[in-house]
């Protein structure tokens, strides 16, 4: 599905990526986790097309990513914090969104599930912050795709709504979706991924699932696995 070669970025003479080759399983949900700075954000924008790799190389489905946009129609993308034209309404976000992609979305079934039909004829600016994120994930999962990448989906979410996305995920990859998820919610993590990445200064700290990580730290869960990981790499640096 996705093929990650040598990649590296630099800003300036800041190193965010410093050089890993990653292959993401089609079919698979991956967790990326990593604390904040690790590089999460530039790999899911390079993946996007929306940073251009200062080295290496990225294939979407044995296709170079480079000098083409196409494949981002077949990527459906959750931002972690969305940003939206506060004058619309709801219905008319979602209208405006099958304009730019050219392509009749389906949101009825996903609109009754997250419960926004009362919410069609409110503008945006009204919403509260879940609400917005359930907006947020009827416009990313209102086009059938072969991968999503979501950034941190449960934000805001009640427990009714984080239910129904879980459901809804565990459909999709059951049909051979591809997912790409970031969270700082690890009971997430252990219930939906297959395997998850963890990036810390930007590299591959370790790729593997879960249990596979829990008995390499030797720790009961991952919130102790990776503060036991962070707290090695800090005394590293002492």
């Amino acid at each position: 599905m996705i093929e990650i070669k040598g990649i590296e970025k630099k800003f300036g003479s800041l190193e965010v990526l410093k050089g890993f080759d990653l292959s993401l399983s089609r079919g698979k949900i991956t967790a990326v986790l990593g604390p904040n700075g690790s590089g999460k954000t530039t790999l899911i924008k390079s993946i996007l097309g929306l940073v251009v790799p200062t080295v290496g190389e990225i294939r979407f489905q044995g296709q170079t990513i480079f000098n083409d946009w196409k494949y981002r129609k077949e990527v459906g993308y959750l931002p972690q914090i969305a940003r939206f034209p506060e004058n619309l309404k709801v219905k008319e976000l979602f209208k405006l969104i099958e304009d730019i992609r050219e392509a009749q979305g389906n949101p009825e079934g996903l609109i009754h599930s997250f419960g926004l039909e009362d919410f069609l004829n409110k503008k945006l600016r009204f919403l509260s912050g879940g609400t917005r994120q359930k907006v947020n994930l009827v416009l990313t999962f209102m086009f059938d795709c072969p991968l999503y990448i979501l950034d941190e989906p449960t934000s805001g979410l009640d427990p009714i709504a984080l239910i129904r996305l879980k459901d809804l995920i565990k459909e999709k990859k059951n049909k051979g979706i591809t997912f790409l998820v970031t969270t700082h919610i690890m009971s997430l993590v252990e219930e939906i991924s297959d395997e998850l990445i963890f990036l810390l200064e930007g590299q591959v700290y370790f790729k593997g699932t879960y249990v596979e990580m829990l008995n390499a730290e030797k720790e009961e869960n991952l919130e102790r696995a990776i503060a036991n990981i962070l707290e090695k790499e800090h005394a590293k640096d002492s």
